[in-house]
C-alpha cells in the first residue's frame, strides 16, 4: 500500500499583531540582513527564497485542506466545530496538523486576509512575488488583503513601477521595521540602512500605491540618543507620510548584542518615561501627514495612544501628559500593573484587587533605586519578547 503523503504547507515563526487572523504563507525563510543588535530571531537561520513553484505547491495543499474543512460548513454559514476538531485530532503528522489548524482558524474567521512570511519577502524580484500573489488570489478569490514584511534597504532599491506591479497582483500593505529614523541610532543598532534609504523606500512604496506600515522602537537608542531617536524618526515620518506608525517598546533581550552592551555598562537604557517622551515628541513634530500612530503590542505602556498624528494631535498629547503628570508612586503602580497584564490604561487601576495592589506596592518599596527599578521593568518586559 502506498504511504499517504502529508498535506501541509510551510509556516514561519512571526507575523505582525495586526495579522493575528491572517493566513500565513512562507515565501522566504529568515532575514536577508540578520545582524540587527536587538534581534536574534533568525540568527541561526540561513536565508532562503523559495521558488515560485514551491510556494504554489504550498498553495495547492492549502486548497486541498480548505476543501476538507469546508465540508464542515453548514448551509446557514455556521461551522461544525466539533467535526473539525475530530478530524484534526485524527491527523498524525505534526506538519499537517499545524497546517490544518491554521487553515481551519482562517476559514472559520471568514478567511479574508493573508500575510506573506518571513522577514523580507519583497526581496523576490523578476515578477516572482507577483506571480505567487496572483496564483494565491486565483486559489482563494475571497481574499481581501495581502500584506508582507519588507526591509527598508531592499525597498529603497525597488522602483515605484515594481511596487505598482505588486499592487496590481494583489499586495496591499508592506510592514517595514524602520525602528528609528536617526542615522546615529541606526548605526548603533547595526540596522544596515540609512535615514535616506528609509525615505526613498517609503516614498517608492507609497508611489506604487501600496500601504506602508512602519515600526518605531521607542527607547532603542538608549538614554544618550533618546532625542536623536525621536527627532530623526519624526523627520522620516514627515518626509514619507506612511499610513501607519506602529510603536514597539524597546527592551534588551538576553542573547542579543544590545543586552550584552547593556550588561557591560556601554548603554544606559531609556526609562519608561523617556520612551513615552520620545513617542510624544514624534507626535508633536508631525506636520502635513495623515499617518495613524498605532499602539498594538503588549510591550507598550499606553495602548490608548492611537489616532491620526496631526488631526488627533492634541488628544494624543493629552494621553501622554496624563501619565507624565501622575505622582511617581502612581506611575510605578501602573507600570507594574501594565507590564503584568493586569490593566491596559491608567483609568483601570481601580480594578486591581487589594491583594494585587499590595503585591505591586511591595515590589515598589523593595526597589527604591531608579536604575534598579528600570532594570526590573526591563526584565519583566523580556518575558514578552
Amino acid at each position: 500500500m502506498e504511504e499517504r503523503k502529508d498535506i501541509s504547507f510551510r509556516i514561519g515563526p512571526i507575523r505582525p499583531p495586526s495579522e493575528a487572523d491572517s493566513l500565513l504563507i512562507q515565501v522566504t525563510r529568515g532575514c536577508t540582513w540578520n545582524r540587527c543588535k536587538f534581534c536574534q530571531l533568525y540568527r541561526h537561520t540561513q536565508f532562503k527564497a523559495y521558488s515560485a513553484d514551491s510556494v504554489k505547491a504550498d498553495i495547492d495543499n492549502m486548497v486541498i485542506l480548505a476543501d476538507r474543512i469546508n465540508k464542515y460548513k453548514n448551509s446557514d454559514g455556521s461551522w461544525d466545530i466539533d467535526g473539525i476538531n475530530l478530524e484534526l485530532g485524527m491527523i498524525e503528522s505534526y506538519d499537517e496538523r499545524q497546517s490544518y489548524y491554521m487553515m481551519a482558524n482562517w476559514l472559520v474567521r471568514d478567511g479574508r486576509n493573508v500575510f506573506l512570511q518571513d522577514g523580507n519577502t519583497t526581496v523576490l524580484k523578476g515578477g516572482r512575488l507577483s506571480d505567487v500573489i496572483r496564483y494565491l488570489k486565483q486559489a482563494f478569490p475571497q481574499i481581501e488583503r495581502i500584506t508582507s514584511y519588507g526591509r527598508a534597504e531592499n525597498l529603497s532599491k525597488t522602483s515605484p513601477e515594481e511596487f505598482a506591479d505588486l499592487k496590481d497582483a494583489g499586495l496591499d500593505r508592506i510592514h517595514s521595521g524602520f525602528e528609528t529614523g536617526s542615522d546615529k541610532v541606526l548605526q548603533m543598532i547595526n540596522k544596515g540602512v540609512t535615514q535616506e534609504q528609509e525615505i526613498i523606500a517609503g516614498r517608492n512604496v507609497k508611489a506604487g500605491g501600496i500601504e506602508l506600515s512602519i515600526y518605531f522602537m521607542a527607547g532603542v537608542g538608549g538614554h544618550d540618543l533618546t532625542e536623536d531617536n525621536a527627532e530623526g524618526t519624526a523627520y522620516v515620518i514627515n518626509q514619507v507620510n506612511p499610513d501607519f506608525v506602529r510603536v514597539r517598546t524597546a527592551a534588551y533581550k538576553p542573547g542579543t548584542e544590545l543586552y550584552d552592551e547593556w550588561k557591560q555598562g556601554l548603554i544606559i537604557p531609556c526609562t519608561d518615561e523617556e520612551k513615552l517622551l520620545e513617542i510624544r515628541r514624534i507626535i508633536e513634530l508631525a506636520e502635513g501627514v495623515d499617518t495613524k500612530i498605532v499602539s498594538d503590542h503588549i510591550l507598550n505602556l499606553l495602548m490608548d495612544i492611537e489616532g491620526c498624528m496631526v488631526k488627533d494631535k492634541e488628544r494624543l498629547l493629552a494621553i501622554a501628559d496624563e501619565y507624565l503628570n501622575m505622582p511617581k508612586d502612581k506611575q510605578r503602580e501602573f507600570q507594574l500593573a501594565r507590564r503584568m497584564n493586569m490593566v491596559v490604561r491608567p483609568s483601570q487601576m481601580q480594578l486591581v484587587g487589594p491583594g494585587n495592589m499590595q503585591h505591586l506596592r511591595q515590589i515598589i518599596a523593595e526597589t527604591p533605586d531608579d536604575r534598579d527599578w528600570e532594570d526590573k521593568i526591563n526584565m519583566i518586559i523580556e518575558r514578552y519578547i
